[in-house]
């Protein structure tokens, strides 16, 4: 097997993950904290709280979306691995053509 067919496997530390959880809890409690005491009417402040809602929402579903397609390109990857895997196994190079 060549070093191309193998998939890498890249797992989450748990201090990536949590990294990654407190960056994302900062950068949403600021925003919250920045829209609240913004001097501007409320239905202003209602209009980028909705605003930053949808931003974060649209986060998750892309991220879930990329994360989606590798996985099913890996798995394509290992089904068509293990399809030649089975035709090379059974393959024998002495056994007379049969017409």
């Amino acid at each position: 097997m060549t070093a191309d067919a193998k998939t890498p496997s890249s797992p989450t530390t748990a201090a990536f993950f949590a990294q990654a959880a407190i960056s994302f809890a900062i950068a949403l409690v600021s925003l919250t904290i920045g829209i609240a005491v913004l001097p501007v009417d409320p239905w202003v402040r209602a209009f980028l709280a909705v605003g930053a809602l949808y931003t974060v929402t649209a986060a998750f579903t892309l991220a879930k979306v990329v994360r989606d397609r590798q996985e099913d390109t890996t798995v394509a990857r290992r089904v068509d691995r293990a399809r030649v895997e089975k035709l090379l196994a059974e393959h024998d190079p002495f056994a007379p053509n049969a017409l």
